[in-house]
């Protein structure tokens, strides 16, 4: 959970200073959360890299390197403005909250479940499930509950 923190507060602050690339440290966490943005059109790209920039040819990752690693995102803008302009956690290492198949569709189609606020159009929510991290109307298609990590827009 601790990760879901980190690439919020990283990617948001990224924005803020309208920086065109920011890395955040190679995790599979990470790296889900990243796709997911990236396919929802947050973000241009995902590159692998080290703490100086992104790989130019492919280096695996080993036991000697893992905390080099990074993942180097770039950040989109559209008319000098930023894509992102919000990304925060639901969940926190003291509390997390969990919902069902139906409290997810509920959250989807714009209703609140419980202290979690509904979504609304524009915006994403992303859920750790037994099956992978992804994005709430994935999870909802697929028949599963989950984690809430957090939510952009």
């Amino acid at each position: 959970m601790v990760g879901a923190f980190d690439i919020c507060a990283r990617v948001q602050n990224g924005f803020r200073a309208r920086l065109a690339r920011i890395a955040i440290p190679e995790t599979n966490l990470n790296l889900s959360i990243s796709r997911i943005l990236y396919n929802q059109g947050f973000i241009y790209s995902v590159t692998r890299g080290n703490h100086l920039g992104p790989d130019k040819e492919y280096t695996s990752t080993t036991n000697l390197n893992v905390a080099d690693r990074r993942l180097w995102l770039s950040l989109k803008y559209f008319n000098d403005m930023p894509v992102l302009t919000k990304m925060n956690c639901i969940s926190k290492p003291s509390r997390r909250l969990s919902a069902t198949t139906q409290e997810l569709a509920r959250l989807a189609t714009g209703k609140a479940v419980g202290i979690v606020k509904p979504v609304i159009p524009g915006e994403i929510v992303i859920v750790s499930t037994p099956k992978g991290v992804m994005e709430i109307n994935e999870a909802v298609k697929m028949g599963l509950g989950g984690v809430l990590l957090a939510r952009a827009s």
